[in-house]
C-alpha cells in the first residue's frame, strides 16, 4: 500500500513538475519570435516543448525524492541547478564556440535554470499545500506511515 502511495504522490510531483516546466518553455519560445525571428518548424517547437515537458517530469519526481521531508534551501537550490545546468549545458554547440557568443550561450543556460526553478517553487507551493506529499523514508516508524495513510484516505473521503 505504502509502495503504491508514494508512486502515485510521485507521478503527482512529476505531472506538476512537468506542466510547469513546459508553460515556461512556451512562454520562452514565444519571447524569442518576438525578439528573434526563428526559422523553426512545428516538429522542432513541439520536440521542444515534449523534451521541455519531460525533463520537468523527471525533475518533479527527482526533487520530492531529494528533499524528502527536510527544509535544506541549499539542497533545494542544488537540485535546480544540477537539473537546470545539465540540460543548458547539452543545448550548446561547442563545435563553433565563439567568446563573441557567449552572452547567447549564458542566456540558454539561464532560461534552463530559470525553467526548473520555476517548476521548484511550484512543486514547493504545492508540497506546502498538501496536494503532493513529501517522500517518506523507510525507516520512519509505522506510526508514522499509518498516520500518513490516514490522512491520505481521509484527503480522499
Amino acid at each position: 500500500m505504502r509502495d503504491r502511495l508514494e508512486r502515485i504522490e510521485s507521478i503527482k510531483a512529476g505531472s506538476l513538475g512537468g506542466i510547469a516546466a513546459g508553460s515556461v518553455n512556451g512562454v520562452t519560445i514565444a519571447l524569442d519570435r518576438l525578439v528573434l525571428p526563428l526559422s523553426k518548424s512545428l516538429l522542432c517547437l513541439g520536440l521542444e516543448a515534449a523534451i521541455a515537458i519531460f525533463s520537468g517530469f523527471l525533475f518533479g519526481i527527482t526533487y520530492r525524492y531529494v528533499i524528502r521531508t527536510d527544509r535544506n534551501h541549499h539542497l533545494n537550490a542544488g537540485a535546480v541547478l544540477a537539473f537546470g545546468l545539465v540540460r543548458g549545458l547539452a543545448q550548446l554547440d561547442v563545435s563553433e564556440f565563439d567568446l563573441s557568443q557567449v552572452w547567447m550561450d549564458g542566456l540558454i543556460v539561464g532560461k534552463s535554470v530559470v525553467m526548473f526553478a520555476i517548476a521548484r517553487y511550484t512543486l514547493d507551493y504545492a508540497l506546502a499545500a498538501s496536494w503532493v506529499l513529501p517522500f517518506t523514508q523507510q525507516s520512519q516508524p509505522a506510526s508514522t506511515t499509518l498516520n500518513l495513510d490516514l490522512t491520505v484516505a481521509a484527503r480522499k473521503n
